[in-house]
Order: C-alpha cells, then sequence, then structure tokens
C-alpha cells in the first residue's frame, strides 16, 4: 500500500468540477469600493490632494462609469478599444467613458507607438489600411487582402512589425494609423494612482485585484484575523514612495537594465522599517551578485557591505578570497563563525574556513564528522518517478510508505500552531487576504509569540497535542496558510503520523522549523515508512513493539543530496531520529530478476 499525496487544487482541474459563479455582475465595482473604503479608515493621514479628490469624484459618478473605469483598472494595459470595452451590466461603453474622458482619467484619441497599434489590432485589421505599405517593403505580395491566410510570402504579425519598426514611423491615433477601423481608442492615465492604491491596501504589489475575485469563489480561503484601523502596511507617505521606488528598480534589473544606469537609483542608505530595509537588502544582494558575476568584484564588493541580506556576509566572504585575500576573508569568516546567522551559513563557513586557514598558513581545526543516517541501496526497474518507485518497492500492508517531502512536518507544526502562527499581532495583518503573517521570516518572529508558541508546543508534553490536530484539521479545512499545504495533506496520513511519531521528535522537528522558517520549511526526506503496529524486533519475534516510522531521502542516479537536506539528515541522526538515505540504480534491461533487488531492511 502506498500512499502518493494529491497535488495542490488537483480538485479544480478537468472538465468535471467547475467553478462556482458569481451572483453580482459588478462585484469588481463592490471589491473597488470595498478597497477605496479601506483606504479612507485607514491612511486618510497618508493620501494626497489628488488621491482624495480622486476617491470623492469616483463616488459621484454614475454606476456605468465607475463600472467602466475599474474594468479598464483591472484589465492588462492602459490601452483600450471601445468595441472590446463590451460589458452587459455596463451597455453603452462610449456613454459610460464620457465623464472618464471629461475627469482626465481616460484620454480618447491618444498617439499610439507602433508597437502599441500591433498589440491593439488583429492581422486582418492591420491589412485592412496597411498592406500597400506592407507590400512596398516587401513582406506581402501586391494585391494581398486582409482576409487572406497567414504564412508564405504574406507572413504574420511578427513579421510585418519587424519590417515596419525598420521604418521608424512615429506615434500617431489609431484612427490615423487605421482610418477604415472606425473604432475608438482610449488610454487609461489613473494606471499609476490605483496601483498605489493596491500597493496601500495589500502592502505589496504582488498581490492583485482578483484576490477579492478568488475569495468569493471559495477558491482560496483565509484566516479570519481582527484587524483595528491601526491595522496598515505603511505608517509614512515616504515609506509607500520608497517601497514603490524599490519595486520600480527591481523591474528594471529583471529587464536587464544596464548597471551603470541602474546603479545611481539605489537606495545606498539603510531604512528605519524593518521590512522595506529586507528589500532593499535582498535587491542589492541581487545587483552585487550580478557584477561579481560580471567580474565587477570591486563593485560587488562594495554593495554586499551595503546590503543586509543574510547571504551577503558569505558572498563578501567568497569576493575577498577571489581578490587574493585570504587574510580578511579568513578573519571575516571566523568573525560569522562565532556567530552565524543560520544554519546554511554555518554549514557554508564549516567548508570555507579549513582551505582560508591553509592559504594563510595557519592550523587546520580538527571538526568531529557528523553523523551518517543510514544508508540504503537498490536496484529497480526504471521508472518516471523514482520516490514512487522506491515507495512502491519498499510498501507493505502493515508498513505503508507514503510520499509526503516537505508538505507532513509543515503540516502538523502549522496546525499545531495554528493559533500562534495567526495571532492578531501589530504590524502582522493588515488586509483580509494573508495566507501568513508579514513578519514570518523575522528573526523576531517566535520572540513575539514566544508565549503563545510554548503553550501550543507544551501540548506535546501534555499529551492532547493529537486531538488538537484532529480537530483544528476538520476546523480550519482549506483556509490559506504558509505551513498547510491542505491538498496534499492526506487525513489517512495525518492519522498514521500521529500513531506512529513520537512527541518528542515532533518537538525536536518543530524547535528546528522555528529557528529559520525560511530555510527549515525545505529539504525534508521524501518518503516517510510507518508501521502502526509496531516492528519485530528479530526474525520470528511475534511480539510487537511499539507503532514506529522512518524517514527516506531518496537519491536517483546522479543525485546529489542538496546542502538544506544534508542539515536536516544531520540534525535527524545527531537526535538518534530514523532516518535513511536510499540510492537507487536503475536495473539493466533484461538482467536477471533474481539479482535485481537489493536486501532493504525491515527496521527504521
Amino acid at each position: 500500500m502506498v500512499c502518493i499525496l494529491t497535488q495542490y487544487f488537483e480538485s479544480y482541474a478537468g472538465d468535471t468540477m467547475a467553478l462556482p459563479t458569481l451572483e453580482d455582475p459588478l462585484y469588481y465595482l463592490a471589491n473597488f469600493r470595498t478597497v477605496l473604503d479601506w483606504l479612507t479608515a485607514r491612511y486618510a493621514d497618508l493620501l494626497t490632494v489628488e488621491e482624495r479628490e480622486f476617491i470623492g469624484d469616483f463616488e459621484r459618478l454614475s454606476e456605468p462609469s465607475q463600472a467602466l473605469l475599474v474594468r479598464m483598472v483591472m484589465r492588462k494595459g492602459v490601452d483600450f478599444r471601445a468595441s472590446r470595452l463590451v460589458y452587459a451590466e455596463i451597455g453603452d461603453s462610449v456613454e459610460a467613458a464620457e465623464p472618464l474622458v471629461a475627469a482626465g482619467w481616460v484620454e480618447e484619441g491618444a498617439s499610439l507607438s507602433l508597437e502599441g497599434l500591433f498589440s491593439l489590432a488583429t492581422r486582418s485589421e492591420i491589412a485592412a489600411d496597411m498592406s500597400a505599405w506592407l507590400a512596398e517593403l516587401g513582406v506581402v505580395k501586391s494585391g494581398f487582402k486582409s482576409g487572406a491566410r497567414s504564412g508564405g510570402k504574406n507572413g504574420g504579425k511578427g513579421a510585418w512589425l519587424a519590417a515596419l519598426q525598420a521604418q521608424a514611423p512615429g506615434p500617431r491615433s489609431l484612427s490615423e494609423w487605421l482610418p477604415t477601423l472606425g473604432d475608438r481608442h482610449y488610454r487609461l492615465t489613473v494606471d499609476a494612482m490605483c496601483e498605489r492604491f493596491r500597493l496601500m491596501f495589500f502592502g505589496n504589489l504582488r498581490q492583485q485585484w482578483s484576490e477579492f475575485v478568488l475569495a468569493e469563489l471559495g477558491v482560496y480561503r483565509f484566516e479570519s484575523v481582527e484587524l483595528d484601523a491601526a491595522s496598515r502596511a505603511f505608517s509614512r507617505r515616504e515609506e509607500l514612495e520608497a517601497y514603490h521606488h524599490l519595486h520600480r528598480c527591481r523591474e528594471r534589473f529583471d529587464a536587464d537594465e544596464p548597471m551603470e544606469s541602474l546603479l545611481p537609483d539605489i537606495p545606498r542608505v539603510a531604512f528605519d522599517n524593518g521590512w522595506l530595509e529586507r528589500r532593499r537588502g535582498r535587491l542589492i544582494y541581487k545587483l552585487a551578485y550580478r557584477l561579481e558575476r560580471q567580474g565587477e568584484l570591486d563593485q560587488a564588493l562594495a554593495l554586499y557591505r551595503d546590503s543586509s541580506a543574510p547571504e551577503a556576509r558569505l558572498r563578501r566572504i567568497r569576493v575577498l578570497e577571489a581578490q587574493q585575500q585570504p587574510a580578511a576573508a579568513l578573519a571575516l569568516a571566523e568573525l560569522a563563525q562565532a556567530a552565524p546567522v543560520s544554519a546554511a551559513e554555518s554549514q557554508a563557513l564549516d567548508r570555507m574556513l579549513p582551505r582560508l586557514r591553509r592559504k594563510s598558513g595557519g592550523a587546520l581545526d580538527k571538526k568531529s564528522k557528523a553523523a551518517a543516517p543510514h544508508r540504503l541501496d537498490l536496484t529497480l526497474d526504471k521508472a518516471p518517478s523514482v520516490e514512487l518507485a522506491v515507495a512502491l518497492h519498499l510498501s507493505r500492508e502493515d508498513a505503508p510508505v507514503c510520499y509526503v517531502e516537505n508538505v507532513l512536518v509543515n503540516g502538523l507544526f502549522g496546525l499545531l500552531c495554528w493559533e500562534a502562527v495567526f495571532a492578531p499581532l501589530p504590524g502582522a495583518f493588515f488586509h483580509p487576504f494573508h495566507s501568513g503573517p508579514v513578519d514570518l521570516f523575522e528573526t523576531d518572529f517566535r520572540e513575539r509569540r514566544r508565549e503563545l508558541i510554548d503553550d501550543c508546543l507544551a501540548t506535546l508534553e501534555q499529551g492532547d497535542y493529537a486531538e488538537i490536530i484532529r480537530r483544528r484539521y476538520r476546523a480550519k479545512w482549506g483556509i490559506q496558510s504558509p505551513f498547510v499545504f491542505w491538498e496534499a495533506l492526506d487525513e489517512r496520513v495525518l492519522e498514521l503520523a500521529l500513531r506512529c511519531i513520537p512527541a518528542r521528535h515532533l518537538r525536536l522537528w518543530f524547535e528546528r522549523l522555528l529557528g529559520d522558517i525560511r530555510a527549515n520549511r525545505a529539504g525534508m526526506p521524501d518518503l516517510i515508512q510507518f508501521w502502526p503496529e509496531g516492528v519485530a524486533r528479530a526474525p520470528g519475534n511475534s511480539e510487537l513493539d511499539e507503532p514506529a516510522y522512518r524517514m527516506i531521502e531518496v537519491k536517483g542516479p546522479g543525485d546529489r543530496l542538496q546542502d538544506n537536506q544534508k542539515r536536516w539528515l544531520e540534525f535527524c541522526a545527531r537526535h538518534d531520529m530514523p532516518v535513511s538515505v536510499c540510492y537507487v540504480a536503475w536495473q539493466r534491461e533484461n538482467a536477471d530478476d533474481d539479482s535485481a533487488l537489493a536486501a532493504d531492511g525491515t527496521t527504521p
């Protein structure tokens, strides 16, 4: 018997499960009004005069005009054609647009670049007015008709665009580009303002307006956290503008803008707002890493010094070593070793320090080897999934094997400590669509909730933890969580885990997870095998002891253990927790079946 867990949101895949529908056709307008009311109540002191006037003027618009503006805000881009703004609940879009144009929120007949034209018009629409020009450029045959099929000499829109771009035509209105089209062109001019509204509401630009819709459809469900009027992401307008500036810089970086034009716009002074400073630190780290890879080591080193990202110190050591400065690299490495920021840094330093000491002529420290996990070698028939192949081979009716990877430990922790994770602490939540607290990855996450977390972990000693986890699994099923992946956490696996894993081991896992949530949520073994009725300790022994388990990390041919996996394995081995690493070799075709499988062992 093998437990292979389902994929997240699998229940919404396929044709047999249709998404629910929204009854109110103006649902999007109601959501936008909710955001404006939210901002008025919580951000009145941060809103500019222009933003306050927009909110007041928006409320005085007719409902069709409000709805049309919101439709445009929530669609991609800022350029629209009237013929494509057709919504039954709005009616005549041209009539609805008139007040928006009068208010200056929408511009009619704005100039379009060639690229903008091609994004708005179809191939046949372009051909209707531009076929003669395209024929002159040799990309379509003379006499080409707009309805002709694509391909061959006539090419497609991409080829047309490239040929026209070579002529460098200037921007023109839609009616000038395509005079026979007979359509209106609208350009949204308040998109940037509405983006700031979205940023103020969500505290980030990652979440979209669709969060409302997905929540209303029931695709996403969020924990109800008590929010007061002070629950907001930004306390000063400067913080809002700084976030926006960092976001734009990150977009420019991702677009591979030359470093010489990007670097002058990067803030070099640390923010006093912690989560803004973390964003700045991450961006500077990425810039420095790119410079390092380009061989600009002096610039990279200077940026690493300015970065508050935890990984920056290791990169500084590596750059100093690359600059043939082993003494300086060693001094920084020893300083880091005395107070490592994470287990990952400590692990990397263990590898670097012997080399740096050797280069600096110093004495080498003899470090005891970490306890090695039990090794299991198997030769199996080749399969698409090496984990499934191992699970099928090892699983028995009385000892099922389940593929859990990071899901099980995270899920058990998230269920047990649910109330602590979603505690309404200041600055942890500021809108209704949080899947977890804003400070989840902060170094003071546990300290801020110490009493709540300690109470949750105390149930492991008191013995009532299993019932708490079961009750919470039923009560909270489907609610977004940074730890619980519902579709991948089968209730049968949950019951086996609660029966077979000692509370002492759960506590050890949870304590390590809390030590560095960002790093330690991953790297856990792929499989777990359960002995719910116990394990016979010796051949022929009919007596069974306590229920048991073992974790199994699977490595296929040519695959190696990753650093985060090594840290978890070493942790388990150090605490005498049953864990194995299974190395798989594929059986050669037509090999003798009698010698195909290695002994697998039966006790955890």
